[in-house]
């Protein structure tokens, strides 16, 4: 029986994931046909729908996983309620997960889940109460674009280089 833990569901969900990334590389979402990713992860239709109801689904449930693995990259922060502004871990993680998030980007999920975190208390100290969020919008929009960037080039950077230039641009602010 195909249950949801069992491997062999567990690879064709590797598969399907793997070609859905591979497609939005070259096409939009509306572009993409169940049957397409199927010759891709040649697996068949019957496969595809044990797992998802249509490429929306697809989509959703890829964008639920990415936001639990980002906690998870967190978590030990997010218990302690303690935000380090440890962004090296997180392009680490970027880089390890680029076709990932090279359609993370694309798919426009950045609108709905915010990528990167900030410390607000820590802002406080530099920025009036009032001012804050527009200086937050401004950090979060920026290294957003840079870590667009960054995966359209390929992360031709390490993670440390990337890591550096946002210190330097920001000052351990």
């Amino acid at each position: 029986m195909n249950t949801k833990n069992n491997k062999r569901r567990k690879e064709s969900v590797k598969k399907i994931e793997k070609a859905f990334f591979d497609l939005m590389q070259y096409s939009d979402i509306k572009d993409i046909t169940v049957t397409d990713i199927c010759k891709k992860a040649e697996l068949n239709r019957s496969t595809f729908y044990a797992n998802y109801l249509d490429i929306i689904d697809l989509a959703e449930k890829i964008k639920d996983k990415m936001i639990e693995d980002f906690n998870d990259l967190y978590s030990d922060e997010h218990s302690n309620n303690y935000n380090s502004n440890d962004y090296l871990k997180l392009f680490e993680h970027i880089k390890e997960n680029q076709l990932f998030y090279k359609t993370y980007f694309k798919l426009g999920l950045d609108n709905s889940f915010d990528i990167t975190r900030y410390d607000t208390n820590l802002s406080k100290k530099y920025y009036d109460d009032k001012n804050i969020k527009y200086h937050m919008e401004f950090f979060r929009a920026g290294i957003t674009s840079i870590i667009k960037m960054w995966l359209n080039d390929g992360c031709d950077l390490s993670s440390k280089e990337l890591f550096e230039i946002i210190k330097e641009e920001y000052q351990g602010k």
